[in-house]
């Protein structure tokens, strides 16, 4: 006996996904201001225009949504895609040169903390107070670190780095110089321009990395 798949028409996933891009959009003003923890989902429906119901049916908790939504910030898009296959991974690793490959992720950072700032500082304060949003930042945490310890390696990998350099010290250096408050302090705050952010990112980086060579 033939088994019928379920049809699900392109319509529906179309119709679905505004609808999680309306809740989403919607989180990322509120949980700004008045932020996370004042914040309930009935306000977030209401400013997405769904049903509650929608928005449970679509994340499941409040937790999930914050989740969800710095997840996007960070990678621009929705789509289920791993760092690695991220296509300014590829294009960083086809560059020779550390400064090159700094260059080029300084420019994707900008973009990044362009995108992100005002819900990654809400989401830092949040996690001083709020178990759900510390649990959020901690899995964001882990993700970033991850992601500098591949960078890391590959900048390794190039022999050209200082010879004291290890993996480890390496992801610090890059932890340390891609903290959206640096670019919070710098370009939100002080007025610099993002290409003066990506050349200061990329001098800092590149200071620390390979120095004065014997």
């Amino acid at each position: 006996m033939a088994v019928k798949k379920p049809y699900v028409s392109a319509y529906r996933q179309e119709q679905a996904r505004r609808t999680r891009r309306a809740i989403l959009e919607a989180a990322a003003v509120l949980f700004v201001d008045p932020g996370y923890a004042a914040t309930p989902l009935t306000a977030v429906a209401a400013r997405a225009g769904v049903a509650i119901q929608t928005l449970y049916k679509a994340f499941g908790s409040k937790q999930a949504l914050l989740s969800a939504l710095v997840d996007v910030t960070i990678a621009g898009d929705d789509e289920p895609r791993a760092l690695p296959d991220r296509g300014f991974v590829a294009e960083i690793r086809a560059l020779s040169g550390t400064r090159a490959r700094l260059d080029r992720y300084a420019r994707h950072l900008t973009e990044v903390h362009a995108r992100q700032a005002q819900v990654m500082l809400a989401l830092s304060a949040a996690a001083t107070a709020d178990p759900e949003a510390a649990a959020v930042w901690r899995k964001n945490e882990d993700d970033r670190r991850a992601g500098m310890l591949m960078f890391a390696a590959d900048l390794l990998a190039s022999g050209e780095l200082r010879p004291e350099h290890t993996v480890e010290t390496v992801a610090d250096v890059l932890w340390l110089a891609m903290d959206v408050r640096n670019y919070d302090w710098l370009v939100r705050r002080r007025g610099w321009s993002p290409a003066d952010f990506r050349r200061w990112y990329v001098d800092t980086v590149a200071a620390a990395l390979l120095g004065d060579r014997p």
